[in-house]
């Protein structure tokens, strides 16, 4: 499976891991999964550090049209992406022009940067 997530509830945290090859088809199944469970809001942060962007400009762009149809009914939490590879970086940057809203997105080139981030937001958000 190439994205890998667990939720805590309590915390209202989510942390995915994308490994291997990153493909639209994982990332909206990671999305809709997590409409399921209502952690939409919940602080957000999706490392791909160990996978290989196979996203096409098009897609970005279908996962920015995802994000703005999702903000439309539910808030979305913040959101720290780790992109640590050039071409990663260039996608997500893309990616958080096109899915832009009401709500804070970073990137970082470091997990610990990311998590220092999101934590600076607390659980209530």
């Amino acid at each position: 499976m190439p994205v890998q997530w667990t939720i805590s509830h309590p915390h209202r945290l989510v942390i995915a891991v994308a490994r291997d090859e990153l493909r639209l088809e994982d990332v909206e199944n990671y999305l809709d999964g997590l409409a399921v469970v209502d952690a939409l809001p919940y602080r957000k942060i999706f490392d791909t550090t160990h996978a290989r962007m196979m996203l096409s400009d098009a897609d970005v762009m279908a996962l920015g049209a995802r994000i703005r149809a999702y903000m439309k009914i539910a808030t979305l939490g913040p959101l720290a992406i780790v992109a640590v590879t050039d071409r990663a970086y260039q996608q997500v940057r893309l990616f958080e022009t096109l899915a832009e809203g009401n709500r804070p997105i970073r990137i970082f080139r470091e997990l610990h940067l990311a998590r220092e981030w999101l934590d600076s937001f607390g659980e209530a958000v």
